[in-house]
């Protein structure tokens, strides 16, 4: 097969439009073009348009989009563009997990990586400094995609991570997060408070902001004054008030919220709480009515409160402010296609039934499922498509109160919040192992790593 059939090839299965053949996709001169699209009238990125006739600036024009194009086939959330010593490697981070995607000779290195800078408008002659934009990348029928930059310098030259954000994706329903009832009670309870703050914690890309949305969906945007402050803006709700900050000219959160209280805000979604300035802002502003939601970064929804207090926030101020801590975890979802029923050998039996045996009825014979690990087309044979969420609930009760206020040590709130029935994080993924949604092999191994 020619290269130009593989390049056909390509544009059918990925490109997903009627061009008769490559030159009309990468504008190489041909005596025999294409008359059936006028490449004027489509704005897209991938329009290739090089400076010069030079074939090899086109083919890495084309192999940035044919890379950019299949992580977004495969759902992918980042791009690694990685130089070592001999080779220019590229993975795609799947569900969390790497997935290998090419290998490209070291010599290709600079010509990626400045190709990468001139889309993203970054100085491409600075390879000494970190740098770091986005991308709006168009694709056909008015489409297109944020792509978060970030280029660091290495000892092999620069390595570059591209963050993929769908602008058209909306955020899920709380029914689509597979929220328990026993979780969901508490949720829909305090988002019909007058006031008070709602933090979801965890480390880096548990899910926290898709929650926050999905939270505030559930408000009519058209009899609310919602704001949010977002780095970077993830979903589009209409009718909500969008703000995209900018450190660049000092546009912090700490500025935005205060610029903010003088907007009459019903609701106000902060999108992350990294300083003490913003953290006592985000306080005020939830004792003064006004809802607000937040994340911060915690191992636990008890070590949220220890945070805060690191943070030099009041205890006082804490139980004042704060209604409900989402903690929260993403695991792989098996592949509803592969996916294999069996019986589970007696230690795991032993182990579900030691941690959620009072929600089990058949303690002596019940299935789990597990990954098949035969070849599988739906999920791209690795056992797994999307992931599943996983939650631990902390609501400040009167007893917690009491416990914040006297500065007890985590262990006690934890005991007195399993008390006034919060479900571990762990019970809720071993229920959701027993409802068939993942495996237990694949929590024991998120918890044990």
């Amino acid at each position: 097969m020619s290269l130009k059939d593989i390049l056909n090839k390509w544009v059918i299965n990925k490109v997903w439009i009627n061009y008769k053949n490559v030159n009309d996709l990468f504008n190489i001169p041909s005596s025999t073009p294409s008359p059936t699209i006028k490449k004027s009238n489509i704005d897209s990125d991938l329009n290739i348009n090089p400076n010069s006739n030079n074939l090899d600036e086109t083919f890495i024009i084309w192999y940035i989009n044919d890379i950019i194009l299949n992580a977004m086939q495969l759902d992918a959330s980042d791009i690694h563009i990685e130089p070592t010593e001999n080779i220019l490697k590229v993975r795609f981070r799947v569900d969390w997990n790497f997935i290998k995607y090419k290998e490209f000779p070291k010599t290709d290195k600079e010509s990626f990586i400045a190709r990468i800078k001139i889309m993203a408008y970054l100085r491409i002659d600075e390879h000494r400094l970190p740098q770091d934009w986005k991308i709006n990348y168009k694709l056909f029928a008015w489409k297109s995609s944020d792509l978060r930059v970030s280029i660091i310098p290495t000892i092999y030259w620069e390595k570059c991570v591209i963050r993929i954000l769908k602008k058209d994706s909306k955020p899920p329903q709380l029914k689509e997060l597979w929220i328990q009832p026993y979780n969901m009670v508490k949720i829909k309870k305090h988002i019909r408070d007058s006031y008070g703050m709602i933090l979801a914690v965890w480390p880096t890309w548990s899910g926290k902001s898709t929650t926050l949305f999905s939270l505030l969906s559930q408000f009519n945007a058209e009899e609310n004054n919602i704001s949010t402050l977002e780095d970077p803006v993830e979903y589009r709700i209409p009718w909500v008030n969008h703000t995209q900050i900018n450190p660049a000219i000092n546009f912090s959160f700490a500025n935005w919220l205060r610029s903010l209280l003088r907007q009459d805000p019903d609701i106000i979604m902060v999108w992350e709480i990294r300083d003490e300035e913003t953290a006592k802002l985000a306080v005020e502003a939830s004792i003064t009515w006004h809802i607000v939601f937040s994340t911060l970064h915690t191992n636990s929804a008890v070590h949220t409160i220890q945070r805060l207090v690191n943070l030099w926030i009041d205890p006082l101020l804490i139980t004042s402010s704060l209604r409900i801590i989402v903690s929260q975890r993403l695991w792989r979802r098996l592949c509803p296609i592969c996916k294999e029923k069996y019986t589970p050998d007696s230690w795991k039996k032993q182990y579900i039934l030691w941690k959620i045996w009072k929600y089990i009825k058949n303690k002596d014979n019940f299935s789990l499922y597990r990954a098949n690990e035969n070849w599988c087309d739906k999920c791209n044979n690795t056992w797994y498509k999307w992931r599943v969420w996983f939650f631990e609930l902390l609501e400040i009760t009167d007893s917690i109160e009491e416990l914040i206020l006297k500065q007890v040590n985590k262990n006690d709130i934890e005991k007195q919040a399993i008390k006034d029935w919060m479900f571990p994080i762990l019970e809720d993924a071993l229920i959701k192992v027993f409802l068939w949604e993942t495996s237990i092999e694949e929590v024991l191994y998120v918890i044990w790593n």
